[in-house]
């Protein structure tokens, strides 16, 4: 599995513009403290100018902190509140695996069923895809919004959720056989909409409502299953433009089911309850859910039913990240405490490290946390000189997993990386050899050898993962070389162009009609590295030599053949 940089006081009352904050306990100077560091991580985030978010933390069953900040409506001057509705992205498909649970239990369906019994117009492409392997990412199918952001589409065009079905029935193969590799699919959890709607009979959001939502109690929880609909008391989601001003975005279309939810906090305690003391399902639904699947090597993931399963600092914990266009999410649950932590956000660049912070103030005393003596993630190492980066810059591939490479690259006296598949993030200095992210806990130690070059590094992130420099001087393409790959390339499956040409510093550039230009950088005869939409491409050569076309990936969408035109 991918490493992912990625993205969960009676006493005491604090009132700001943006809400109130409430903590259970004893009125001591450890009240004080802790309450002082959640205003210092929420702070960024805290202003009648900036979107915001609410925070939540359940401990023995019960709330013992909660707080509001920031604004929900910038334009219209609302601030969020306990009660304000938050699309929670990714942290609804555990209530979609939840319903597919219930059905089985009911003996409306089985896990082990063909998908197709239910969407017959999906194409036989050779393994059987059941309704588990949809709802445990192993499908093969392959990934809707990776796919399509291919086509140069924006991830918030419309796009419907039958979409994804024609998507695999112009899919030629599977990408791995079904139960045989773990790769993160919001195309499974959209078809699993459709399998409820056609057991049941009723529109997926009212199905869940009548049959889920209301026997929780939870009566301000709502599934967006069309673009336009009005969620009343919501957040409007924001993220910042180039010139740093916040601007309004849409939800992503077709995400129910894979996403779509808008709930309040005060409802997740209720679905957060029945995960404690089940009264809809039994343990053993609660069970399926939060254990984890077992890939057909025999080989453990670290995720059940739309949950992950891990620990924090040796706490076990299952939980969910939640991501749609600017709307974000935090889901924890510590079942042997019977506690949680849940952070929702209309603001793209909340730290996603908030939650898990939070965690550690209130269990403490339960988690054995280490301190990582290479990181201070709170202080930047100002004695850092500029230059001095330029002998960590490079792509570095982990050794686990040689296809998942991180560029380090400096831009004037800010520093940067970007992994495959993901956006550009940038890292701070820790000291002369270490940096870290802000936007979630992770950072990187280079290692310099006895001569003075740096060829790997260290990334810590849930521990201590190797990768080695990749050394480009092993290709390197003269101009003519550069220049057979131009030309024009069509995919059938996705109805797509793509124009590649070179440039003046011998660079391959690929483009099309509806987004910018990617640099493409050799890696190995015939293999380049991009960005995002289009991460990496593998060409193709017939019998003589001659560029016939490139298969194209981009983590979790890969070999998307194209076919060389002129």
């Amino acid at each position: 599995m991918k490493t992912i940089l990625l993205t969960t006081l009676i006493v005491f009352l604090f009132a700001n513009v943006s809400g109130s904050a409430q903590i259970d306990g004893h009125s001591d100077q450890k009240d004080v403290s802790v309450a002082g560091k959640i205003d210092s991580l929420l702070k960024p985030f805290n202003n009648p100018v900036t979107p915001g978010g609410v925070l939540l933390v359940m401990r023995d069953g019960a709330v013992v902190f909660e707080k509001a900040f920031g604004m929900a409506n910038l334009q219209h001057d609302i601030p969020f509140t306990l009660t304000t509705k938050s699309n929670i992205g990714s942290t609804s498909k555990q209530f979609t695996a939840f319903a597919i649970a219930l059905l089985q239990q009911q003996g409306l369906l089985d896990l082990s069923d063909d998908i197709r019994k239910y969407i017959p117009e999906l194409p036989d492409l050779g393994d059987t895809v059941t309704l588990a392997h949809l709802v445990s990412h192993t499908s093969g199918y392959r990934e809707f919004y990776n796919t399509m952001i291919m086509t140069g589409m924006d991830i918030s065009d419309q796009v419907q959720r039958l979409d994804a079905v024609e998507l695999i029935q112009r899919q030629p193969a599977l990408q791995n056989v079904p139960g045989e590799v773990w790769n993160y699919n919001n195309t499974g959890y959209i078809l699993l909409t459709l399998v409820i709607e056609k057991v049941t009979g009723e529109p997926f959001d009212k199905w869940m409502k009548t049959n889920v939502f209301e026997p929780l109690g939870m009566q301000n929880t709502v599934i967006k299953m069309t673009p336009r609909q009005i969620i009343r008391e919501s957040a409007q989601g924001y993220s910042k433009n180039e010139k740093e001003n916040y601007e309004e975005t849409t939800d992503l279309f077709a995400s129910a089911g894979a996403g779509g939810i808008y709930t309040t906090v005060g409802d997740l305690t209720k679905w957060i309850g029945n995960y404690l003391n089940p009264e809809l399902g039994d343990k053993t639904l609660i069970e399926k859910m939060t254990t984890p699947y077992v890939l057909n090597s025999g080989k453990k993931t670290n995720y059940g039913f739309g949950l992950t399963i891990d620990k924090q600092n040796g706490l076990d914990r299952f939980q969910h990240g939640g991501a749609d266009v600017s709307h974000r999410s935090q889901f924890m649950v510590f079942p042997t405490v019977r506690g949680a932590v849940v952070c929702l956000s209309n603001n793209a660049a909340i730290s996603q490290e908030i939650p898990s912070k939070v965690a550690e103030l209130f269990f403490a005393d339960v988690m054995e946390i280490k301190n990582d003596d290479a990181f201070n993630y709170d202080q930047v190492y100002e004695g850092f000189i500029p230059e001095s980066f330029d002998e960590f810059s490079g792509r570095y591939a982990l050794e686990i997993d040689p296809n998942f490479v991180m560029e380090f690259i400096r831009e004037g006296n800010k520093y940067y990386t970007q992994a495959t598949g993901q956006p550009k993030f940038e890292v701070f200095p820790g000291s002369d050899s270490t940096f870290f992210l802000k936007v979630v806990k992770a950072g990187v130690t280079f290692h310099k050898e006895k001569e003075g070059n740096v060829n790997s590094l260290t990334l810590h992130q849930n521990g201590k993962v190797k990768a080695k420099k990749l050394m480009d001087v092993t290709w390197n393409p003269s101009p003519e070389e550069i220049a057979m790959f131009s030309g024009r390339y069509y995919s059938e499956e996705l109805e797509t162009f793509f124009n590649i040409t070179s440039n003046a510093e011998n660079k391959l550039v690929l483009s099309n009609r509806r987004m910018g230009d990617i640099i493409l950088r050799e890696s190995k005869p015939d293999v380049f590295n991009g960005t995002m939409p289009v991460s990496m491409v593998n060409f193709i050569r017939d019998n003589e030599g001659r560029i016939t076309g490139f298969k194209a990936s981009n983590g979790r969408t890969t070999d998307v053949l194209f076919t060389k035109q002129l």
